[in-house]
């Protein structure tokens, strides 16, 4: 017995290490006084139960069960992993692996297949012989077949598995027979039982016989248990597989009804708007009751166009049975309803859509510093954006995002019970069970990231890192955590920080986030170059920020009043980290949704009505103004759709003195594209990048050369030493004139126009980066494009690099991505007499294609400065003209905008005149020239208020054929070598506004209403001026006032070593 129970000890302690923050203790007990004693067993102190095993066989069978941590079969076989040398860098980067899916229901094919392999798997290991053949088979086929067809039934919501039951029955046929006959004798002898017996009898001694062998109600106890057991393991096991618990594994949207008013002949009549998305139908009715005979189901809605004028109007492009293309304007009671419908019907698109893959997805971010006190019971209103600011609408509750992202700081629950409390919470509002992709915790700063069971396999290249920026950078109580993965063809990076708190303390914060940059290590480590605002499609900054408001202390009571007046503009003015970012000194690029809710810093706990400002301590008494310590920000690869549709905090969850945040996108992705065509016989593609002169902020002699980093290139391309010459104030032109030539993998445009291309500068002596920057291809999708980036290194500018790309793809053209199915249509006085609904007869400028904010169809000069990192150019001569009303298709007809980002729109009049794309991803975008005032403010929503300045007059006037100087604050140029334009269509295109310009800051006085000066003929590339520049490398020439408190010095490498 001794060798057994030791075996059992060792069994136990190991089973302790794979409980992750539980601690458990194992006591053995030896003992022959009694059958229960010579039971060898082990309790754990978090309240597992006592297990007891009489024999060894046993205890290994019960480890054999799932989930008891030692001995299982793994669902998926591992490889033995074997040190190979790293992969040269010739060879392709590697692609996540692909999974299709047709439509929704083959969407779980995936894990059923993997369910049913790891069944079969299973029994192969075991002894098969005492089973009757016909079993064996019925055994063998519902593992092969049935098994999926139980997970269709689940996925459905039904919680019987008719597969199950059948085999049951099958199994136990002969079993149910002899039941059957002796059934009745058992009954007669239990009602003969149940007589009274007479009173001479004496009562039954109470002794219990032990029989030699089992009994036979202990044997059919016995069964019914293993039947109970065989039945609930295999709904587990089904149910999990795919993301069943206890609900629906996708979750059921309700139907709802909007009441809406149309116009019919001037006189508003009221409507009703029903849309039902899982059948996939939007019924229009004169009632709320009446009949709901007319309908139109979602492949014949065609377009939502939203009023640009009116907020709560929406069009609705249909096209009927008889191929009739149809518009219906509606306007509904307010912006929040409108955007609830939108969204509904995006749904519904996206939920019946045909396509193999997504190409939108929407992604929570929230962030909370919890005050190291638990959550209170119910934190719906988080998860669904209800509470201050920029909010949904009620009729989004029941939308599911594809991703959910949860930041906490001063966390005091543990991993997995955080983890459990979030996925209850989504299982209850969505009734989906939704995976966890990864979690990380650095002392009390936490990030979890969990998805749909649907995007399982989609997920693939998780990392996880930290950094600490406490007390000498060894403290983990302040610091950061990041998550990055790959979605399909899509990157994505997560950082939740907590930096310095104290007012006082704003430089320390801008360099925590420095040291955070350099630091931590997400991503491909291939791209070593470039710091993690490089290295992701999209990356996202949560957390408890700290920067405050600075104001004086005596001012604390001001404040308060104007946040219970809602005034926050003022307050929001003298917010450190905007004029940090506007200074360009942290958050490089990065863009935040406009701030409508009041300071989430800092309350008196279990209430929001009274901030509690001043903090009573040895040292005196602090104050701590309320401030908008939280925050969430983004940044984006250029041309790529990220919408916020929502950015508020909550005002119902108060055990801390922070609020939650909340934050909802709308984020665009590529798929895994794999070619259709044959590789042998497909054209090949090419990318030539042209011209580029890069100036670079440093003093430093060395040569320089430019490296090209994609995963959609054969390889990292570099280019010859550069031609360096002498720029004023300083700083270095480097001229690299060889055109450089690189191969894609697929010469598709449906993959490449997805694609961007990594630039990094790097000095020949020591291979060190003196900047990055990326472009993207979509920008050369119908010409030769120039193009113009901002290049940073570790958060600070280092210079611009300009240049002309052009792109060569095989025959063929891009889908329309579902993001291009709500446009955004500027009013106009045409459009009223535009009756009978046939939008071929619209004036194609009175649309702009803005759902998608980084291809905005407003027009952009070469004389704007943009200050979003980069800018393209295009000549109008160049675009294709596809006619005023874009006839080229049956369904053209309905595109109401002057450009799709994927070159569905039709191009017209704007566009012909509309020489740049540009993106407001990181702020401001196309500026007054092309937005009039109150078109800023009705697409307060989408877009923040245009700060970069315009060209002063003086200027253009003085030297025509020069650019104008920008101001410190801005962070790229806009740079042509465009052929000379004629000034007519700009001035056509300003006159159909009639719009007053906005004027920007730097303006200081000129007239609102002043036209923009034409653009001016210019021989060559302007050279774009740099107001004090500085070495990025030499902290001695910033002045006083601005420079950073010293941090370690910059390793000559392209990434930091730790």
């Amino acid at each position: 017995m001794a060798p057994v129970c030791g075996w059992m000890y060792e069994a136990a302690s190991e089973h302790s290490i794979f409980e992750d923050d539980v601690v458990e203790t194992a006591k053995m007990r030896s003992s022959f006084g009694g059958m229960r004693e010579t039971c060898a067993n082990y309790k754990a102190s978090e309240g597992v139960p006592i297990r007891f095993f009489t024999m060894l066989p046993e205890l290994v069978e019960a480890y054999y069960s799932p989930n008891m941590g030692l001995v299982t079969h793994l669902q998926y076989s591992v490889q033995r992993e074997e040190e190979v040398d790293e992969e040269p860098d010739s060879l392709p980067p590697q692609l996540p692996p692909r999974h299709f899916t047709a439509d929704d229901s083959k969407a779980s094919e995936q894990p059923c297949k993997s369910l049913s392999d790891t069944y079969l798997m299973r029994l192969q290991h075991l002894d098969l012989s005492t089973i009757p053949e016909d079993h064996q088979v019925a055994i063998q086929e519902y593992f092969r077949s049935s098994v999926c067809l139980d997970a269709e039934q689940a996925q459905n919501g039904n919680p019987n598995l008719p597969g199950l039951r059948k085999l049951m029955m099958a199994l136990c046929k002969n079993l149910n027979s002899e039941i059957s006959h002796i059934l009745p004798a058992l009954e007669v002898f239990h009602r003969a039982l149940d007589q009274q017996l007479c009173s001479g009898i004496g009562q039954v001694p109470k002794q219990i016989f032990v029989d030699s062998g089992p009994s036979i109600s202990y044997r059919l106890e016995q069964l019914t248990k293993l039947l109970y057991s065989i039945e609930d393991k295999a709904k587990s096991s089904v149910f999990e597989s795919v993301g069943y618990e206890g609900g629906h594994r996708k979750s059921l949207i309700p139907v709802v009804t909007f009441e809406v008013k149309q116009e019919s002949l001037a006189i508003p009549t009221k409507m009703f708007l029903k849309v039902d998305v899982e059948g996939g139908k939007l019924y229009f009715k004169k009632s709320k009751d009446g009949p709901e005979d007319k309908y139109f189901v979602h492949n014949k809605i065609l377009q939502l166009v939203k009023s640009q004028k009116m907020h709560a109007k929406l069009v609705i492009i249909v096209e009927t049975e008889k191929e009739k293309i149809l518009r219906k304007e509606f306007v509904f009671d307010d912006t929040k309803k409108r955007e609830g419908f939108c969204q509904l019907l995006q749904q519904m698109k996206n939920k019946h859509s045909e396509k193999p893959e997504p190409d939108m997805i929407t992604v929570f971010v929230g962030t909370w510093n919890m005050g190291n006190a638990g959550p209170p019971h119910n934190i719906n209103s988080w998860f669904q954006c209800k509470g201050q600011g920029k909010t949904q609408d009620d009729t989004a509750d029941h939308i599911p995002h594809d991703f959910y992202v949860i930041g906490t700081q001063e966390d005091p629950l543990g991993e997995r019970e955080w983890a459990e409390t979030v996925k209850g919470v989504l299982r209850n509002i969505t009734n989906i069970s939704f995976k966890q992709v990864a979690i990380n915790t650095l002392w009390n700063i936490r990030i979890v990231v969990l998805a749909k069971p649907e995007h399982e396999n989609r997920i693939s290249h998780v990392f996880t890192d930290s950094v600490k920026t406490g007390i000498a950078n060894t403290l983990g109580n302040k610091g950061a955590v990041g998550i990055s993965f790959m979605f399909n063809g899509t990157s994505f990076g997560f950082v939740n920080s907590h930096l310095t708190s104290g007012s006082e303390k704003k430089l320390r914060r801008n360099q925590n986030y420095i040291n955070i940059l350099r630091f931590l290590n997400l991503g491909d480590k291939k791209l070593n170059p470039f710091d993690i605002t490089h290295q992701f499609t999209h990356l996202f900054w949560l957390g408890d920020l700290n920067y405050r408001v600075e104001f004086p202390s005596t001012e604390a009571e001001y404040i308060v009043t104007k946040i219970k007046q809602q005034q926050y503009q003022e307050l929001l003015s003298k917010d450190q980290l905007s004029m940090e970012k506007n200074e360009d000194k942290v958050f490089l690029h990065f863009d935040e949704e406009e701030i409508t809710f009041a300071p989430t810093y800092r309350f008196e706990r279990d209430t929001r009505e009274k901030y509690a400002y001043t903090k009573a301590k040895a040292t005196g008494t602090k104050y701590n103004l309320p401030s908008w310590c939280d925050r969430i920000l983004r940044k984006s690869y250029p041309l790529v759709h990220v919408v916020c549709q929502a950015y508020g905090c909550t005002n119902d969850i108060m055990t801390s003195d922070h609020s939650p945040v909340f934050a909802s996108f709308e984020v665009g992705v590529a798929s895994q594209y794999v070619s259709k065509q044959d590789p042998d016989s497909a054209p090949q593609g090419g990318i030539q990048i042209m011209n580029c002169v890069a100036t670079l902020l440093t003093k430093s002699k060395t040569k320089f050369f430019i490296e090209f980093h994609s995963s959609c290139l054969e390889k990292t391309v570099k280019t010859s030493e550069g031609e360096n010459a002498e720029h004023p104030a300083g700083s270095i032109k480097v001229r690299f004139g060889n055109q450089v030539q690189l191969t894609p993998i697929i010469s598709d445009p449906e993959y490449l126009l997805d694609q961007h291309i990594l630039i990094c500068v790097k000095s020949t002596d020591c291979d060190e980066s003196y900047g990055e920057g990326c472009v993207a291809l979509r920008a050369a999708q119908f010409c030769y494009t120039e193009f113009q980036i901002t290049l940073t290194h570790h958060g600070e500018k280092t210079g611009t690099l300009t240049g002309g790309i052009q792109l060569h793809t095989s025959e063929g053209k891009p889908t329309e991505k579902l993001y291009d199915f709500i446009k955004i249509e500027k009013d106009d006085p045409v459009a009223s007499k535009c009756k009978g609904g046939d939008p071929n007869k619209m004036s194609v400028t009175q649309a702009h294609d803005i759902s998608n904010p980084s291809y905005m169809g407003l027009s952009y000069r070469s004389e704007n400065v943009t200050n979003n990192g980069w800018s393209y150019s295009m000549p109008k001569w160049t675009l294709p003209n596809v006619g005023a009303g874009g006839k080229e298709s049956k369904k053209s007809g309905y595109d109401v905008s002057t450009r799709s980002p994927t070159g569905k729109g039709s191009t017209g009049e704007d566009e012909r005149t509309s020489e740049m794309f540009d993106n407001p991803l990181y702020g401001s975008m196309g500026k007054s020239h092309s937005r009039g005032k109150d078109q800023d403010h009705q697409q307060k929503d989408h877009l923040a208020l245009p700060d970069a300045p315009l060209s002063s007059s003086k200027a253009a006037d003085a030297d025509p054929d020069r650019p104008p100087v920008p101001t410190p604050r801005n962070r790229s140029f806009t740079c042509s070598e465009n052929k000379p334009q004629p000034p007519a269509p700009v001035n056509q295109h300003l006159s159909a506004q009639k719009k007053p310009v906005v004027p920007s800051r730097s303006e200081g006085g000129v007239a609102q209403n002043r036209p923009p000066l034409p653009i001016k003929s210019r021989p060559g590339v302007p050279e774009p001026q740099t107001p004090k520049p500085r070495d990025y490398r030499e902290s001695s020439e910033l002045p006083g006032k601005h420079r950073p408190p010293a941090r370690p010095e910059v390793p000559k490498m392209g990434r930091p070593v730790k």
